[in-house]
């Protein structure tokens, strides 16, 4: 009885985590790896807006160094600009998905089929109108480079659908990066 509960556990957690909205694609973590990195350092200094401007990179970057910061640090990293071997960096914009699924989602086929003994019921229906939108994304391009030779050794891209774009919530965003950081940054090795 134990193991059927840890069992249906665990299957609602990823079933919760494959309907988060959220795509998280890393790069090999090979490079990275063979590098022996110890200490790394931000590539460009913390956002100031000064202009008081909406723009939401500019309540995402405080956000974004945290859970980078904490992440690496309980993998063993140490941040010291001066004894840096990586730099970290982060790319954000805004993309459009036209409604098309994207090629790294297993579950969901892009193109018609049919499936024996399945009626077609409302759910279905509901979720081919949803993705059938266009839909504007926040993608983050986080980005790993070696300090000597300044290429890059790591990437991570983590795409999330905007689901009201006239509104900010920093509460909302801090939970999404949160989350997302966390698996982003699961597959790097501890620092020797």
């Amino acid at each position: 009885m134990r193991i059927t509960h840890i069992l249906a556990s665990g299957l609602l957690s990823l079933a919760l985590a494959a309907c988060s909205g959220v795509e998280i694609r890393p790069t090999p973590v090979d490079k990275f790896a063979a590098g022996n990195y110890q200490y790394y350092r931000w590539r460009t200094e913390p956002l100031k807006n000064t202009a008081n401007s909406s723009d939401p990179v500019y309540s995402m970057d405080p956000i974004m160094r945290r859970e980078v910061n904490k992440g690496l640090q309980s993998k063993g990293y140490i941040l010291d600009k001066e004894r840096a071997q990586f730099s970290v960096d982060y790319l954000y914009a805004t993309g459009m998905r036209d409604g098309a699924v994207s090629r790294e989602t297993s579950n969901v086929i892009p193109y018609p089929t049919v499936v024996p003994n399945r009626q077609v019921n409302q759910a279905v229906v509901d979720n081919s109108i949803a993705l059938g939108g266009v839909q504007e994304t926040s993608n983050i391009a986080l980005q790993f480079n070696d300090v000597a030779d300044n290429k890059e050794v790591w990437q991570v891209i983590i795409t999330k659908i905007v689901e009201n774009v006239n509104r900010i919530d920093t509460t909302e965003l801090n939970d999404n990066l949160k989350k997302a950081l966390g698996q982003a940054l699961k597959p790097l090795p501890a620092a020797n």
